[in-house]
């Protein structure tokens, strides 16, 4: 969660003021840095006007709607295409971008600029910007962080007579609940709820088939029940671990918690079908990535205090964790301009382009800023988002990642929502689909 729409497997196949960076070729006259179509871009492109005027350096940017943004820029990267100088791609497609030369490492650049990957979030420098994962070979700088997290109708849970109710019927507070079995609880009780006179309903969560929203729901849930992706011990040993009893368990809670207790239609949701869920009124909980947050706690129907955010509970072992998402920022190998781009790293490295990137709507991933002491209380949902990122897991980034999330979309869609097999006929078929994508890749 990072947010990866995959449509298809055919998507895969001027030196600064302050003394940036240095170049070797003629100063670009302007650099175009590609990205999804969303709020944080629209602060991003504000935020440049500080890299503009001290640069001489014109950014352009192209914007692509989500649903659209793999395919589009996948083929840009397979085609080597000149049109992104810079792009802020997927965690996911680190690995093969790095493995086929799409984009530029920056281990040279970091150690002569003096850019240090300790400076950012542990989970966002493996999760953005390393190939292999774990070791020290940087191919992004991290751009923007983002978790699964969930927002909450706090101005229903603070209503007396419903705090009476549930106290009664469940023997413990209408509260941000600590384990997933107390949020379907609380789903449960809000389902087909009359509240000022409209019905509501428990849950907005991730079912979407077409692109990686059922997966980023489902594992959201899967990892705090235990699942894990392959042997700790042996890479790429998937069954016992994959299709483990814990790993059955929460692949079951999942299509329990969308059978019980999800509005009416819900069967093909992702972020934009949760967001107006949860913002029209129809639901009490709403599963959803940190940059809905803002937008949010802005809203005039559901803002200020009528909402609150908390991070994904536990599963039965008191464990939790919780899908990470979010992007780096990478200089693309086919560009023409790559000093400038670079240039552009620098500057947005600083910790006072990062301080003002956190004020304007974007997601640091600086220390520096995260861990200054009125952080996280800066915003409402300030402390959810350290608390959140301070347990995330993330899906494959292998070069094989479409085929990996294809299979995953098919197996979980067809049990959670489609009713087709038990959670162990799903899991089971996973960890044969991803055998052979990674024997077909020469990992046996």
């Amino acid at each position: 969660m990072t947010i990866r729409h995959v449509r298809s497997l055919a998507a895969f196949g001027a030196v600064l003021a302050a003394g940036v960076a240095g170049t070797s070729q003629a100063s670009a006259k302007d650099l175009t840095l590609c990205w999804a179509a969303w709020d944080p871009a629209n602060a991003l492109v504000e935020l440049s006007k500080d890299f503009e005027a001290k640069s001489g350096v014109k950014m352009k940017f192209e914007f692509v709607p989500w649903p659209n943004f793999a395919d589009r820029m996948l083929n840009e990267l397979n085609s080597g295409g000149k049109l992104c100088d810079l792009m802020i791609g997927d965690s996911q497609w680190i690995g093969g971008a790095a493995e086929n030369g799409q984009y530029v490492k920056l281990n040279d650049f970091f150690d002569k600029e003096g850019i240090k990957m300790d400076d950012f979030i542990p989970a966002t420098v493996v999760g953005y910007a390393e190939w292999p994962k774990n070791s020290p070979n940087y191919w992004a700088l991290p751009a923007f962080g983002d978790v699964v997290g969930w927002s909450y109708r706090k101005d229903w849970f603070a209503r007396p007579e419903l705090q009476t109710e549930f106290k009664k019927k469940y023997g413990r507070d209408l509260a941000v609940p600590k384990t997933f079995a107390e949020l379907k609880d609380i789903a449960e009780f809000f389902q087909k709820r009359e509240i000022d006179g409209k019905t509501v309903y428990g849950a907005a969560i991730y079912t979407e088939r077409g692109s990686e929203g059922i997966t980023m729901g489902a594992m959201d849930v899967l990892y705090s029940f235990g699942f894990q992706y392959e042997n700790p011990d042996k890479p790429y040993e998937l069954d016992g671990f994959v299709n483990s009893a814990k790993a059955v368990q929460g692949l079951e809670f999942y299509k329990q918690l969308y059978d019980c207790c999800t509005p009416p239609g819900h069967s093909d949701a992702y972020m934009s079908e949760d967001i107006d869920a949860y913002k029209s009124g129809q639901v009490a909980l709403h599963m959803n990535f940190a940059f809905t947050w803002p937008g949010i706690n802005a809203d005039a129907n559901v803002g200020g205090d009528k909402s609150g955010y908390f991070p994904n509970p536990a599963g039965p072992d008191g464990v939790a964790f919780a899908q990470l998402g979010g992007q780096g920022i990478s200089v693309v190998s086919a560009s023409e301009k790559k000093d400038d781009a670079l240039a552009y790293i620098k500057w947005f490295a600083q910790p006072e382009v990062q301080q003002k990137w956190w004020q304007m709507g974007g997601y640091s991933a600086l220390r520096k800023v995260v861990e200054d002491p009125g952080f996280a209380t800066s915003q409402p949902y300030a402390q959810t988002f350290l608390d959140s990122m301070a347990i995330v897991k993330d899906f494959w980034a292998e070069p094989a990642y479409a085929s990996l999330l294809q299979a995953t979309q098919k197996r979980f869609h067809d049990y959670v929502v489609a009713g087709q097999g038990s959670a162990q006929d799903a899991l089971d078929g996973l960890a044969k689909d991803w055998t052979q994508i990674f024997d077909d890749e020469g990992k046996y």
